[in-house]
């Protein structure tokens, strides 16, 4: 095969998979739920689960090995980007004060029961969920780990939706679910060190590149970016020659992270704290980046993602479903029971403390991302892989139907929209 028909393969690969995840996410949004529902759907439709079961032929002519390769690739650098807009997007200002010891009780109220229930649950099916040769705590951390997500960008856009990114409870939950997350990473950093190494003290050297990178990143980098950051204020336009610059250190810092052992979308996570908090940068990197990444690259992350999720287990015999449901249920039952109880005792009414417990369970493109790099480093089995996969769909879809429910239209900016935390009413 010649590098053209290569390349046709290639544009009808992505041209199938942007119709698909733009149809239903569509779709999606018709019913009520984000966009990244109805993408994260369309991505394991394109998989074994549908197109897989009724055209084999077109699926495997469509997404041969070598063109999963390239999928492959541009997943990694949409996710790379996509994971430096998340940092560049988080609101310094909420991380102070007190509102920063509340949304990290609110954190650890979201990582701590849900990584203990995930790890022990999942101790019953290590022999048949477990890669060949994984510990036993190892397959406990990152099960635990993938379950204590959750999806910071989307929970952003949930709140700036209706209104209420703002408020005592917004920047509460907002700060919170990015500690959840930046959590995660680092548990995931340390397993994937551990694991490449062999041991925890082989990992040593990983761990302590991703530490200096991320102090580097967060002292000298962002004194550098600050003084991007002034220039760009004075002429109100991120010129070309800066914007190459701020996409060279993301492949710079994506490749380094890489090359550690830790991925790219720490690196990427990372470069964007550093990020300045001026809002022409924020403008200008949003209006260049966010479309090409949001609409195509992650779309294909979707369909990767899809490609590699494995239902047989759920066919004949049904071996799956057990623990499918013991894992959700622990995933459901850790994010909101702790959450829901620690926001009820800060002071907010039982229905601001019931929304927030299910927004914060809402995992998204997170844990995909999560479990994506677990598959690429041989630590998830394909049963496992396709379990997580099911819990993302589930409880990202369940998270608005929850937050409705506790707060009817109107409700959730009657009380909320100015004050303290003390001034909302218990209901």
């Amino acid at each position: 095969m010649n590098q053209i028909e290569f390349a046709l393969k290639v544009f009808a690969a992505l041209a199938v998979v942007l119709a698909a995840t733009t149809v239903c996410g569509r779709l999606a949004m018709m019913v009520k739920q984000p966009r990244v529902v109805g993408e994260m759907v369309a991505g394991v439709l394109l998989g074994p689960a549908l197109l897989g079961a009724i055209a084999p032929g077109v699926q495997a002519q469509l997404f041969p090995a070598d063109v999963k390769s390239v999928l492959y690739v541009l997943s990694t650098i949409g996710l790379t980007f996509y994971m430096f807009l998340v940092g560049a997007s988080l609101d310094h200002g909420l991380t102070g004060g007190r509102n920063m010891q509340r949304a990290s009780l609110l954190a650890v109220s979201g990582i701590v029961p849900t990584f203990l229930l995930g790890a022990v649950v999942a101790l019953p099916f290590f022999s048949s969920l477990s890669p060949d040769g994984s510990s036993v705590w190892m397959y406990m951390l990152f099960v635990g780990g993938a379950l204590s997500i959750t999806a910071f960008p989307m929970l952003a856009r949930i709140l700036q939706e209706r209104g209420i990114a703002n408020t005592p409870i917004g920047g509460l939950t907002l700060v919170a679910a990015a500690i959840d997350d930046a959590a995660a990473w680092v548990i995931l950093a340390v397993i994937i060190a551990v694991g490449a190494a062999g041991s925890p003290v082989d990992a040593l050297d990983t761990v302590a590149g991703a530490a200096v990178f991320a102090l580097v990143m967060l002292t000298v980098g962002r004194k550098l970016f600050a003084k991007m950051g002034e220039r760009v204020e004075r002429d109100g336009v991120l010129g070309r020659d800066m914007m190459a610059l701020v996409l060279f250190v993301v492949l710079a810092a994506g490749w380094f992270t890489d090359y550690i052992g830790v991925f790219s979308v720490f690196g990427g996570f990372v470069t964007g704290l550093a990020m300045p908090q001026s809002p022409v940068v924020r403008r200008e990197l949003e209006t260049r980046l966010t479309d090409l990444n949001s609409i195509l690259l992650l779309p294909v992350f979707f369909a990767f993602t899809g490609l590699n999720t494995q239902i047989d287990g759920f066919g004949s015999g049904g071996a799956l479903w057990l623990p499918l449901a013991v894992i959700m249920a622990a995933a459901f039952a850790g994010k909101y029971l702790g959450c829901a109880g620690v926001v009820r005792a800060q002071g907010f009414s039982w229905r601001y403390a019931s929304a927030v417990g299910g927004l914060m369970n809402a995992r998204g493109l997170m844990i995909l991302i999560f479990i994506n790099i677990g598959l690429a480093h041989d630590m998830v089995t394909p049963e496992l892989f396709a379990i997580l996969v099911l819990v993302a769909i589930v409880t990202t879809a369940a998270a608005m139907p929850i937050y409705r429910a506790s707060l009817p239209d109107g409700m959730d900016q009657a009380d909320v929209r100015t004050g303290s935390v003390d001034s909302v009413p218990a209901r």
